[in-house]
């Protein structure tokens, strides 16, 4: 009778006559995996919970019990001195303590859409309003060339009828006083 957990797959796989090619296909395990699990060569395999799920899979497809498999696999390890693949942890599923599943009301979820686009329309308009005090404080120097020296030569003809003469266009300050 055979010992080992791959031995008994590879027999009971020749008794029903199925290839490994055939569970290859099935069970999507490459070829050289499964010769693995048949050799017990368990170093080939990628390790941790898919070694376990590869001999279960293996075992299902052939009608091999799938719990005396992975006995059989854990056993073998044991015997191998290796690691057995046991301490992957159990998955947490909280507990729902209400009948009733948890739906949002169709009225909050209008009132919640029509927040929504009043906060962004406000957004827009404070964005328009700042765009447009920040456009309207332009300095002088990012007018056109022709509106400040009409601004110019306006604020020149204002001090001259005054009588008084500021010359700024010589490099300096010059004030005098005309008759």
């Amino acid at each position: 009778m055979a010992t080992t957990i791959g031995e008994q797959l590879r027999l009971s796989r020749e008794q029903q006559g199925i290839a490994l090619r055939e569970i290859s296909n099935q069970t999507r395990i490459s070829m050289r995996y499964l010769e693995a699990i048949e050799g017990n060569d368990y170093k080939r395999l990628p390790g941790g919970i898919f070694n376990r799920s590869f001999v279960k899979a293996y075992a299902r497809c052939v009608g091999f019990d799938e719990t005396q498999a992975l006995e059989g696999y854990a056993q073998y390890l044991r015997e191998q001195g290796q690691p057995i693949d046991d301490d992957v942890p159990a998955p947490h599923y909280s507990k729902v303590y209400s009948d009733t599943p948890a739906t949002r009301s169709p009225v909050l979820t209008v009132f919640l859409a029509i927040l929504m686009l009043v906060v962004l329309t406000f957004g827009a308009l404070a964005i328009a309003h700042w765009y447009k005090r920040r456009s309207a404080a332009l300095p002088l120097q990012r007018q056109p060339i022709a509106e400040s020296a009409r601004k110019r030569s306006e604020a020149t003809r204002t001090l001259l009828l005054s009588g008084v003469l500021v010359c700024k266009e010589l490099g300096g300050d010059y004030e005098g006083t005309f008759k």
